[in-house]
C-alpha cells in the first residue's frame, strides 16, 4: 500500500507527512520512504491551539473550531504529500491528529483527545483515513502511549545488542528491546525547554534553536534537584505523561521566588531532559540508544545526553536509514497499514493493554476501501528500505 502518515506531536509546531510504500510478506514489513515534508502551523492557528491547552481554560466552541481548523490543515498537508510523493494517487492516509489532552488519573489513563477532524482529509484527498489511534488501546486497559512501541520492536528486532529507541519531541519516550520489550514516556523532551524560552522572551520565541541559549547558560544544581523531585519520574512503566503536567505554568510555579538568568533556566531544563532520559534507561543498560525527533537538532541536549550515557552508543535513526524528523509519521503510516489489514497495532507489554487490538477509526474515502485479506503470518520484523 502507498500510505501517507501524518503527525503533529507535543511541540504543537508543525504537521509532518511521510509517503511510505509498505509491503508485508512472510512476516516482514518492508517500508520504503518515498518522501517526507513538514509544514508549520499558521501562527494564528498555533496561537489558538496553545491558548486551549492546559493549564488554560477553554470551551466547546473553541474545541469545535480547532477540530475543524486542524483537520483542514492536516488535509492540506495530506493533499500535498499525495501529489508530491505518489503523483496524485495513494491508498490510505493515517492521521495521528493533534493531541490536546491525555487524561491521566491515579497513574491510569482514562481517555485521550486528538483533534483534526478526519473527514476534511478524506474529502480533500478522496482517500480513506485511519485516525484516533490511541483510544482503542486505552479502552483495552492500556496507556494509549507510546504507540510507536510496536514499530520500534519490529524495526530493532534484528539488532544483536540491547537497544533503546528514543524519541525526543515535546515529551520524550523510549522503547527498549533485546529482552522483554518495554516502552514509556520518560518525561519532558522539549516541552520545558520551549516553555522556558517562551517565558524568558514573553512569548516572542518558542524554541531554543540549535541549543544556543542553553550553551550560554549554566545549570543551576538547586533548580535541577527540585525538578528531578517530580513524582512522575519515580513511577514504574508502563506510564505516560504530556503537557497536561509539563507546561509553562508548571515551570513558573517551580521558578517562583528564584532569581536566575534566562539562559541559566534554559540550560537547567535542558539538563533535566538529559538526566531523566538517562535515569530512565539506566536499569536497562542499552548498548545503543537510537534517537529521533526534534530534540536531536539540539546539540547541547545531545551532548548532555551522551555524557549521561557513557556506556551506550548514541546515534540517530538517520544512521539506520530512517530520517529522524520523519520517524513518528512513518510509524503511524505503518499503524494505519496494520489497521487496514485487520492487524493489531499496539504492544500490550509496552502500553499495559490487556490484549493486542486493532487501532483507530476508519473514515471512508470516495471509492471506499476494500480490506485486504488478513495475512496468514503476523509481522515479526520491520525493515526500512533505502535507495542506496
Amino acid at each position: 500500500m502507498r500510505v501517507v502518515g501524518l503527525m503533529s506531536g507535543t511541540s504543537h509546531d508543525a504537521i509532518d507527512a511521510v509517503g511510505a510504500e509498505i509491503t508485508l510478506r512472510d512476516g516482514v514489513i518492508r517500508v520504503r520512504i518515498a518522501g517526507w515534508l513538514s509544514r508549520p502551523y499558521a501562527p494564528g492557528l498555533r496561537g489558538d491551539l496553545l491558548a486551549a491547552l492546559p493549564p488554560e481554560a477553554t470551551d466547546m466552541a473553541a474545541l469545535c473550531r480547532l477540530d475543524t481548523a486542524i483537520g483542514q490543515a492536516f488535509a492540506a498537508v495530506a493533499d500535498v504529500a499525495v501529489r508530491e510523493f505518489f503523483g496524485g494517487t495513494a491508498d490510505l492516509v493515517a492521521s495521528h491528529g493533534q493531541t490536546v489532552f491525555h487524561w491521566v488519573e491515579d497513574g491510569s489513563v482514562r481517555g485521550t483527545l486528538q483533534l483534526g477532524q478526519p473527514s476534511w482529509i478524506a474529502e480533500r484527498t478522496g482517500l480513506t483515513v485511519v485516525s484516533d489511534f490511541r483510544s482503542r488501546d486505552i479502552a483495552a486497559g492500556g496507556q494509549g502511549a507510546p504507540l510507536v512501541a510496536l514499530f520500534d520492536a519490529l524495526w530493532l528486532a534484528g539488532r544483536e545488542q540491547r537497544c533503546a529507541a528514543l524519541n525526543i519531541g515535546g515529551i520524550a519516550n523510549v522503547t527498549v528491546t533485546g529482552g522483554p520489550a518495554v516502552a514509556f514516556d520518560t518525561g519532558p523532551g522539549n516541552a520545558l525547554i520551549d516553555a522556558a524560552v517562551e517565558l524568558c522572551t514573553d512569548g516572542r520565541e518558542h524554541l531554543d534553536r540549535d541549543g544556543a541559549r542553553a550553551a550560554r547558560g549554566r545549570v543551576d544544581d538547586d533548580l535541577l534537584r527540585l525538578l528531578l523531585a517530580e513524582p512522575y519520574f519515580r513511577l514504574p512503566p508502563p506510564k505516560t505523561t504530556g503537557k497536561e503536567l509539563f507546561h509553562r505554568g508548571y515551570l513558573e510555579r517551580v521558578l517562583r521566588g528564584r532569581m536566575l538568568t534566562p539562559t541559566d533556566i534554559v540550560a537547567t531544563v535542558t539538563a533535566l531532559t538529559a538526566h531523566t532520559i538517562a535515569d530512565a534507561l539506566a536499569p536497562f543498560a542499552p548498548a545503543e540508544v537510537i534517537a529521533s525527533g526534534g530534540g536531536t537538532r539540539n546539540p547541547v541536549l545531545m551532548s548532555m545526553l551522551a555524557e549521561k550515557l557513557p556506556a551506550a552508543r548514541l546515534l540517530t535513526s538517520d544512521h539506520l536509514g530512517l530520517p529522524s524528523a520523519a520517524k513518528e509519521a512513518t510509524a503511524f503510516a505503518v499503524l494505519g497499514f496494520l489497521t487496514a489489514h485487520g492487524l493489531p497495532g499496539n504492544h500490550p507489554a509496552c502500553t499495559g493493554a490487556a490484549r493486542p487490538v486493532v487501532l483507530g477509526s476508519v473514515t471512508l474515502g470516495t471509492a471506499g476501501l476494500t480490506l485486504p485479506p488478513a495475512p496468514p503470518v503476523a509481522p515479526s520484523r520491520l525493515e526500512v528500505l533505502t535507495d542506496a
